[in-house]
């Protein structure tokens, strides 16, 4: 939608009248010509309901709202997918929560038209009397937050920047971004707060490309001593050794490439072992760990395991 439609809409319901046309069209004519899209022209309302509100009560607030826009081949309709909505409705709550550092719960209001346009809300509890688009609320919820976050972030992926700083969000980001490539969607999130400000991002295949780069891994291999007693053995070649005899004590799984040669050293439960092996870290584009593994090269002289986490 256009600037010009919704002013065109506005000309033609005042045609009749020819006083609340004149004035209609002054009013136009000082908004100028410019294009808007609904998000625009909707916080534009949001902002002047609020100035209106606060006329009367300076700590009115208004309702707080998500917008979630999916485009794509199958979305000119402007229905919601069962299909779609079990694959990113749950994401995109937990990517909300994430981004909020604490639980957010959403809730649908609606869906509309102009692609798809799913409306949600935070989850509140509202105490009886007040009117649901001026109420008492705190100055920033958690659902606020973490749009802000979440906003940045997107952004920050549509223009393939660094991203680690939100290093702690990616992977629910990923989560959304796996399920809107399957059903080749393109994600707008549109974002109004309590305070009448919107916020905005996208997440399209440009960002979703970016995030699977991002994702994909390097071998780290390092050396290192592992001692403690054994805990646990299976004969696909698997030991577990405790390295204390506390129960938080680290423990790990040490992989014999070839089981045979676990055979022939006829290890035991309980028995202590000084092994040599191959510690390897499988490292994402941002470092973060996404496998590690443990694996057998030889015996090692007897001496205090290195404290590296499991």
């Amino acid at each position: 939608m256009t600037g010009d439609s919704w002013r065109e809409r506005r000309r033609e319901l005042l045609r009749d009248d020819p006083g609340e046309a004149e004035r209609a069209a002054h009013l136009l004519g000082r908004l100028g010509t410019e294009d808007r899209n609904d998000e625009e022209i909707e916080a534009e309302h949001r902002a002047n309901r609020l100035a209106a509100a606060r006329e009367y009560a300076a700590d009115a607030r208004l309702d707080e709202e998500l917008q979630l826009r999916l485009t794509g081949p199958d979305t000119d309709g402007g229905a919601l997918r069962f299909q779609w909505g079990d694959a990113l409705l749950e994401p995109v709550e937990h990517m909300v929560s994430a981004a909020a550092g604490t639980p957010v719960q959403l809730e649908l209001t609606g869906i509309s038209a102009g692609s798809t346009v799913v409306h949600a809300r935070p989850v509140t509890t509202r105490a009886d009397g007040f009117e649901p688009e001026a109420i008492d609320a705190p100055a920033t919820s958690a659902a606020s937050t973490g749009l802000g976050t979440l906003t940045t972030m997107l952004d920050a992926l549509e223009s393939e920047r660094d991203i680690r700083e939100w290093a702690r969000l990616f992977d629910a980001v990923e989560a959304v971004s796996r399920a809107l490539s399957r059903y080749d969607l393109d994600l707008g999130v549109t974002w109004y707060d309590a305070n009448g400000r919107m916020r905005r991002a996208r997440l399209t295949e440009r960002g979703r490309s970016y995030v699977r780069r991002l994702r994909e891994t390097k071998d780290r291999d390092q050396e290192i001593i592992i001692s403690g007693r054994i805990t646990e053995l299976r004969e696909s070649g698997l030991v577990k050794v405790k390295t204390g005899t506390a129960k938080n004590s680290p423990a790990y799984e040490v992989r014999f490439e070839e089981p045979e040669e676990l055979v022939r050293m006829r290890p035991g439960l309980g028995d202590n072992v000084h092994f040599r092996v191959r510690f390897r870290q499988q490292l994402d584009s941002m470092g973060i760990a996404r496998s590690a593994e443990y694996t057998y090269l030889g015996p090692a002289a007897e001496q205090t395991s290195l404290p590296i986490g499991p």
